[in-house]
């Protein structure tokens, strides 16, 4: 039976049809045929174009499979090349995902964590708040959230607290802070992070009700605190706390941990570190 793209995709068949770049039987395209696909900017059609015909010349491909197999390759080249750039862009602390993810250590009940991974709250422009004590799982879940919400094509944007102060302070020189946090609206769900870990300062403060304002009911905002959003008064002052708050809780989840430390009562157990030999 011969292999094509078709086929290829069958449970039944060899999950890869095309040999791996730089097999020797694949000679170089023609330089006015490489040119022309620099020109068109297909570079995933120029890397794998070589292998490509070399495969389809030795099994009798039809034209419409070569040309298929090519176009499946710029397609997946380019979804791979749109995941990196949104995933750098997104700023992650980590690089966690759910896949090191242990639903059975959180606080928070199983069905609310499903139900938060649909990313259904992320469509409808509503908030996440996570707050609880330090090691309950809220970074992490967050992160998780958040490379999931990449992973499918959508934009995030991580912030602490100080990186607020800091883009403010940037910007209000020159009057460009409204300008600023309309750039950063441009991501579908922007993230700050640890808020009532460390002071708050001015600046930090104001960075949040202006990024909170712009973005209620127009993007989500997803946020982790130590402390519940009702007592943000005594991290900033209590008129623009309340103003803060009142946006940002509108239209939001609010889920809370409980319990110990998980990275404390790993600590504990030995499992923080590897043996030493």
């Amino acid at each position: 039976m011969r292999t094509t793209p078709e086929t290829a995709a069958d449970n039944t068949m060899p999950a890869k049809t095309v040999p791996a770049v730089g097999v020797p039987s694949a000679p170089p395209l023609p330089a006015d045929l490489e040119a022309l696909l620099r020109r068109l900017r297909l570079p995933h059609v120029r890397r794998h174009a070589p292998e490509v015909v070399a495969t389809a010349k030795a099994q009798r491909w039809e034209p419409v499979e070569i040309l298929k197999a090519l176009l499946v390759e710029e397609v997946a080249g380019r979804e791979r090349s749109a995941l990196a750039t949104r995933r750098s862009a997104a700023g992650f602390p980590t690089g966690k995902t759910f896949a090191a993810w242990q639903p059975e250590l959180s606080s928070i009940l199983a069905p609310t964590q499903q139900a938060l991974r649909t990313l259904e709250w992320v469509h409808r422009r509503e908030n996440l708040v996570v707050c609880g004590p330090s090691g309950t799982g809220k970074t992490f879940l967050l992160e998780a959230l958040g490379q999931q919400a990449v992973e499918q094509g959508l934009r995030v944007a991580w912030f602490t607290l100080e990186d607020l102060g800091v883009l403010l302070r940037r910007h209000r020189a020159d009057d460009t802070v409204t300008k600023a946090i309309a750039r950063v609206l441009r991501a579908d769900l922007v993230v700050v992070d640890d808020i009532g870990l460390l002071a708050v300062a001015a600046d930090a403060a104001e960075g949040l009700y202006r990024l909170v304002d712009a973005a209620y009911e127009k993007r989500s905002i997803a946020v982790s605190s130590n402390l519940h959003p009702s007592a943000f008064d005594e991290l900033m002052p209590k008129t623009l706390a309340t103003a803060t708050v009142d946006r940002l809780l509108h239209h939001a989840h609010i889920c809370q941990t409980t319990g110990d430390s998980v990275r404390l009562t790993q600590a504990l157990a030995g499992q923080g570190v590897s043996p030493l030999a």
